[in-house]
């Protein structure tokens, strides 16, 4: 072949089967390949035998199934996606090294392409000259022990689950390949009758609105539905009318538990899936719900419904959920997003139920706007198995003669959203951070002077209690008077610079620990545990929320803080996903070992054994933890204390 641009050439180069070798040497090697291109759906044709050599994937995504002519194409099983600068054809590495094979590859085994994509066949001939290195070598024998590893534990994993759950559906799906396409659209200024009549002819549930070819809106049965009622002759308005603008939308890259989690998350039945700025089709709750059984979706119908007697089996509905999406590997993230928004709805409908109950009580309803905030690991997104409370309430202020009945209204409310959580599971908070106890609630002016008063005197105590409230969440009420309370909490950090440092020193004494590489060499200290929670997690907390606070980041989950501080340049993205990828290694040992632990009905605990930990789970903490402790030091640094 001829070769390639420098783009390319760079890129191939950079390749550990060709690293190392000079230009011209690259350049004549390549040469003996052929450079490949494949469109979205199309076959791989790839005879899987030696003389084929090995492909190497250079841009776009294939996938390795198993093609059983008398199922769809949806049903059929993906074995593995390889991603750029993987290989398709090492099973057949035994035949280039001569070694005799008892078994030929199933001739129902295929390889697609799940977009475009652009592939180099490297043959034999050429793997042969570089074989001699000892870099290749190494390099194919360690893909070779991975892809072994992989197999082994992807074919426990369908034979467990397939026990289980008595289904033969494959729990790791696309979106692209649930989506319904080309879909429905209109052009903005397309009258209510139009889009009507063409999602009538369409069988369709939802049209997309469009306007100079991007996506403005969507309309769904529900909305022509409504506005019908509303006005007979709504039919000749517009459909901006009566468009949700600015929709939801999905990749069609993403995985059906990001779906579902969208699903779950924003309360929606429909959302357009989009290829970068470009709409390409349509998924809905039903199409999800046709994939895999519907307890989520219960659940929520469930929360929604529940009263106060009917709380506690709420809990136990949530805790299946999470053993569910556990036992389907799905990434802990996304777990959590997904456990997240089920706990955010009963806590939520926990406070419905408390305002109808002062309400029937003759309190009448809430005299003024208010917001109720959680804090701790709810506050975080954190919390998988309900622990304690942790929260607050925030109200408008009153007029001075109002002022009397508006704070023994609120004192109620407190009192009873505690009794709801409680009966829901929340046990009572031993510290009383809860809403309940006149410092956890107040008017807008009283938070003001509480704050005011945690940066001026910065005891141990107020800092304690400030490290606790700065992971505030908003779940439940007024958005504007929300944005007024992060005002004033702007307006103060102007003046906070000594909290801060104080802030700062306090977690000096607590810096998260250095643990060797690999982590074997604890055993020489005669250390046995880590105690995740307390030195990993809170020291990871703690340095990310004073670092945010430091450069005007107020709220938010961890994952959003990392974001703003890369936006604000406060650090770099690079930086940044080291950071999300140790989050997310010791939220998954953590949350893995907790439910082992819950499920065999043991005490509770965040310390967890190394010997508990497999030996790739050990190293990839101890690279969590320089990670975490990078964070910190770099928190140290900004405050002159390294």
């Amino acid at each position: 072949m001829k070769t390639p641009d420098n783009l390319l050439l760079r890129q191939i180069g950079r390749h550990p089967l060709f690293k190392g070798v000079s230009l011209s040497e690259l350049e004549r090697l390549i040469s003996l390949c052929e450079l490949k291109q494949y469109s979205r759906s199309e076959k791989v044709f790839y005879s899987k035998t030696a003389d084929d050599g090995l492909l190497l994937l250079l841009s776009g995504m294939l996938e390795i199934y198993i093609d059983c002519p008398s199922l769809d194409d949806e049903e059929k099983d993906t074995l593995e996606v390889l991603q750029p600068n993987q290989l398709v054809g090492l099973s057949i590495i035994a035949d280039f090294l001569e070694e005799p094979t008892h078994h030929v590859m199933p001739p129902n085994l295929s390889v697609r392409a799940l977009e475009e994509s652009q592939c180099l066949q490297i043959p034999f001939e050429v793997l042969e000259e570089r074989w001699s290195k000892d870099g290749v070598r190494d390099y194919i024998l360690r893909q070779l022990a991975a892809r072994l590893k992989d197999v082994y534990a992807s074919l426990a994993e369908q034979v467990k689950l397939a026990r289980e759950w008595g289904e033969r559906e494959t729990f790791v799906r696309r979106v692209d390949d649930l989506m319904s396409y080309p879909v429905l659209t209109v052009e903005y200024g397309t009258s209510i009758r139009e889009a009507a009549d063409k999602m009538l002819a369409n069988g369709a549930s939802s049209v997309v609105i469009l306007k100079e070819e991007k996506l403005v809106g969507i309309i769904t049965e529900k909305d022509m539905v409504a506005s019908v009622v509303q006005d007979h002759n709504a039919r000749e308005a517009k459909v901006e009318q009566i468009m949700t603008s600015a929709p939801f939308t999905i990749s069609r890259q993403a995985y059906y538990y990001e779906a579902i989690s969208s699903f779950l998350m924003k309360g929606i039945k429909h959302l357009p899936v989009t290829d970068g700025n470009q709409v390409v089709g349509m998924i809905t709750l039903s199409d999800l719900l046709r994939k895999k059984h519907k307890g989520t979706v219960k659940m929520l119908q469930a929360i929604e419904e529940a009263s106060r007697e009917k709380l506690p089996e709420v809990k136990d509905g949530i805790s299946y959920i999470l053993s569910s999406l556990l036992k389907d590997g799905t990434p802990i993230l996304h777990t959590l997003d997904t456990i997240t928004s089920l706990y955010d709805r009963l806590v939520r409908h926990c406070v419905d139920l408390a305002l109808q109950n002062l309400e029937s009580q003759g309190h009448g309803k809430a005299p003024v706007p208010f917001c109720w905030l959680q804090m701790g690991s709810a506050g975080r997104g954190e919390q998988f198995i309900l622990t304690d409370q942790d929260h607050f309430l925030v109200y408008a202020n009153a007029v001075a003669s109002e002022e009397k009945e508006v704070e023994q209204y609120f004192a109620l409310l407190g009192q009873e959203i505690v009794r709801h959580l409680e009966q829901a599971g929340y046990a009572p908070c031993k510290g009383k951070m809860m809403a309940s106890e006149r410092q956890w609630r107040g008017s807008l002016t009283q938070w003001e002077e509480r704050l005011r008063s945690w940066m001026v005197h910065a005891t141990n105590e107020k800092l304690m209690l400030a490290q606790n409230f700065f992971s505030f969440r908003f779940v439940y009420g007024d958005p504007v008077l929300y944005g007024r309370f992060l005002e004033g909490i702007y307006s103060q950090l102007d003046r906070s610079g000594i909290f801060l440092f104080r802030l700062a020193q306090v977690e000096k004494e607590q810096p998260v620990p250095q643990l060797g590489d690999p982590i074997r060499s604890l055993f020489r200290l005669e250390r046995k545990s880590i105690d995740l929670k307390k030195e990993a997690l809170f020291p990871f907390h703690h340095a990310l929320q004073i670092l945010s606070l430091h450069h005007g980041v107020i709220d938010g989950t961890p994952r959003k803080r990392i974001q703003h501080l890369v936006e604000k340049e406060a650090m770099t993205a690079e930086f940044a996903d080291n950071l999300n990828d140790a989050f997310s290694t010791v939220m998954r040992i953590r949350v893995e070992y907790a439910w082992k632990k819950y499920e065999r009905q043991e005490e509770a605990s965040s310390v967890i054994p190394f010997s508990y930990l497999r030996s790739n789970e050990k190293d990839e903490l101890v690279r969590a933890l320089k990670a975490l402790r990078s964070l910190q030091n770099h928190m140290f640094a900004e405050f002159g204390l390294l």
